[in-house]
């Protein structure tokens, strides 16, 4: 009898031993138990939103946090440890990258979906496009009423985003050519709020990534040539992003949409990002109004 108890006992804790290992090596799913953090561009923010909610879905045991802050706040985040994934609207600065070099911190870059950065302005205003230089004469406050690049009478109120907003980085340089905002733009945080605000007010103007724009009730998207003379082109092809001149930078403000991480990056990290660029991630990026890789 007391043999038979041993041997019960014997077989029990047999039974406990290989449950408990395949809890903890998640029965061959590298990824078992994890939590990845991802934080950055607000550009990005519910399309990155979108991918967490369809990798936990296929996933069960791991949980993606995403939140919004900017791009220059996700690479900070990203180099101090707190965030795995960094969503970027913009390139990596050059001080970002040496901070990550005096940590000895590799990044790892990888393209994800493509943006046109969209002009919005109000549906009732009398204005179809602008030029590069219009663009840069209004933003900069050069420019202050609308009959002066076409339109009717009316003064011009500006909307835009801080400066820890990639696409403010980006229009910066690339539009204003590194001049300033005008002191009398209207910063408000996240790029919703801004479609909102101009959508509701008719001498409004606003750049932001093209999902928060497109067939939004309320908003005319602008369309936009180098120069007086030029064909004009448009972000919007049919009510759905012109994925052909967004691609190929014949719309003019056409940019990368990144995930950055480490080379030391956490068990899982890979996983997502090859998610990310499976045709089912990529699907997601073309619901969400931006412009999938293929």
């Amino acid at each position: 009898m007391k043999r038979l108890i041993k041997t019960v006992a014997g077989r029990h804790l047999f039974a406990a031993v290989f449950f408990s290992w395949l809890v903890f090596s998640g029965c061959g799913d590298s990824t078992r138990g994890i939590t990845l953090n991802i934080k950055g561009s607000d550009t990005m923010v519910n399309l990155c939103q979108k991918w967490a909610e369809a990798y936990m879905k296929k996933h069960k045991d791991v949980r993606v946090a995403v939140t919004g802050g900017g791009s220059g706040n996700g690479i900070t985040a990203l180099i101090n440890g707190s965030a795995d994934i960094a969503c970027m609207s913009r390139e990596i600065l050059k001080a970002e990258k040496e901070k990550a070099d005096m940590k000895k911190i590799s990044l790892s870059l990888t393209n994800v979906a493509f943006d046109g950065i969209t002009i919005a302005v109000n549906s009732s205003l009398n204005l179809e496009e602008l030029t590069l230089a219009q663009l840069k004469g209004i933003f900069t406050g050069k420019i202050k009423n609308f009959k002066e690049v076409g339109g009717v009478d009316l003064s011009i109120n500006l909307y835009g985003r801080d400066n820890n907003s990639g696409t403010y980085r980006f229009f910066k340089e690339n539009i204003l050519g590194g001049e300033e905002f005008a002191r009398s733009t209207q910063v408000l945080q996240g790029t919703a709020s801004l479609a909102d605000a101009v959508a509701q007010d008719g001498r409004g103007i606003v750049y932001g990534g093209i999902g928060y724009f497109i067939n939004k009730p309320g908003i005319k998207i602008i369309k936009i040539k180098s120069a007086a003379g030029e064909k004009s082109k448009s972000p919007v092809d049919s009510n759905h992003p012109n994925y052909e001149d967004i691609r190929s930078g014949r719309y003019y403000i056409s940019r990368h949409l990144l995930l950055v991480s480490t080379a030391q990056a956490k068990k899982g990290v890979k996983d997502f990002i090859d998610f990310v660029l499976s045709d089912e991630g990529q699907e997601i990026v073309a619901k969400m109004n931006y412009i999938p890789l293929r």
